[in-house]
């Protein structure tokens, strides 16, 4: 996934020798206009690509949201309450988590026993981001003016960043690249199709003079790692770990590749809203949507989860590290301790899961429920949204988080 500080236009992208690609500079945008307690420290840098891991400081996934760790007895399978409104009950179980693919983070495949747990049945709306905007005053980082300080430790010369590049704005793909120089052999080729677009964010998605007219009922895109666990806080509720997503994403059906089963097109039929056509020079749009479509518009899997497929990539609250796999432990896995992402060794990542309108199958075919993404936390794109998770460790906190009281008082 894309970090902002590359398409903020302050990385320097040229072709080399054999066409290979020379990234000068990578590194992530800082929250900008920080509050005066910040809720959650941002990424320290490491200096060396060696398989060093990265730590944000933060010792559990989510801070400031409860954390329920269970080590022994039964799995809880049978809700103790009625699911909150949009949610389902996923009941616990023991399920395969990975793939044998050619997708070595993937592997190796491994038992994982979760407890149970509610999980939204679509991707957060921009209606429901906006309920919790206006409550709250919140304000996503591509709605912040980025500084140079936020920058300190990813370049050398912070003084060297212009200062019309310092303005909000989020990434969007770009459909007019360079097709003559478009060269895909380095792992980080779709940097090239990718733009930072001043202006954009969730409530502009497509950059200034768009808006949410028609939309209310589509998944919040351009909202980070952070803008999500804020939301979170606010709902009292807290992201999916890795583990919880794909178990609810493989709708009681085992080994199989997709939401539905094994064939991508069943009868035809799109389940998913994905890219069609070749990556990134032609979307033939046969399932009718060139970006996100509104939730519910393709059938659920057998837990009635929609979107598990396609649609917006979204958020997890684990850290990313590639080789996780065969150090997870089997009980309700909450992902590892710290990042590390071999492509960008010096970047803090979070995973993301589902895929998006902007995938493909030769691209990163990333609507199969074992695949995994990450990005950096503080990056949002106009493909990347979440949805939320409640444990029922977590019911007497939920009733008093600040979206419930106003609930019960009537709003």
């Amino acid at each position: 996934m894309i970090s902002r500080l590359l398409l903020i236009g302050l990385v320097l992208l040229s072709l080399v020798a054999g066409g290979a690609l020379l990234y000068v500079v990578f590194g992530a945008l800082g929250g900008g206009e920080p509050s005066a307690e910040p809720s959650i420290p941002l990424a320290e840098a490491v200096e060396d690509s060696a398989g060093t891991p990265v730590s944000d400081s933060t010792s559990t996934p989510n801070p400031g949201v409860p954390r329920e760790i269970t080590a022994e007895g039964d799995l809880v399978v049978d809700a103790p309450a009625e699911a909150p409104p949009g949610m389902v009950w996923v009941p616990g179980g023991t399920f395969q988590m990975g793939s044998n693919g050619k997708f070595p983070d993937e592997q190796p495949i491994h038992n994982v026993d979760l407890d149970g747990y509610w999980i939204d049945e679509v991707e957060l709306t921009n209606a429901q981001f906006l309920e919790f905007a206006d409550a709250s005053g919140y304000r996503t980082v591509a709605e912040k003016t980025p500084r140079r300080e936020d920058f300190v430790g990813q370049i050398e010369d912070i003084n060297a960043i212009p200062a019309e590049n310092l303005v909000p704005g989020s990434i969007c793909f770009n459909p007019d690249f360079d097709r003559k120089t478009l060269t895909k052999d380095h792992p980080l080729w779709p940097y090239q199709v990718w733009s930072y677009v001043k202006g954009a964010s969730w409530r502009e998605p497509d950059g200034p003079g768009s808006s949410l007219e028609g939309r209310l009922n589509h998944p919040v895109v351009h909202v980070s790692w952070y803008d999500a666990v804020e939301y979170c806080k606010w709902a009292g509720k807290r992201l999916p770990t890795e583990a919880e997503w794909e178990y609810a994403a493989r709708g009681k059906l085992a080994g199989k590749t997709y939401p539905w089963g094994n064939e991508r097109n069943p009868e035809g039929k799109w389940l998913n809203n994905i890219w069609q056509g070749e990556f990134p020079y032609v979307n033939k749009n046969h399932d009718g949507f060139k970006t996100t479509s509104p939730v519910r518009t393709f059938p659920p899997n057998a837990y009635g989860l929609y979107d598990m497929s396609g649609n917006v990539w979204e958020w997890c609250s684990d850290f990313y590290r590639p080789d996780y796999y065969a150090q997870s432990p089997r009980r309700d896995p909450f992902g590892p301790k710290d990042s590390f992402d071999p492509n960008e060794p010096g970047l803090v990542k979070r995973v993301q899961r589902g895929g998006s309108f902007m995938c493909n199958d030769n691209y990163c075919i990333g609507y199969r429920v074992s695949a995994r993404m990450k990005g950096t936390p503080d990056s949002g794109a106009f493909h990347t949204g979440f949805r939320c998770v409640l444990t029922p460790g977590m019911l007497a906190d939920f009733q008093r988080a600040p979206a419930q009281l106003a609930e019960q008082q009537g709003g």
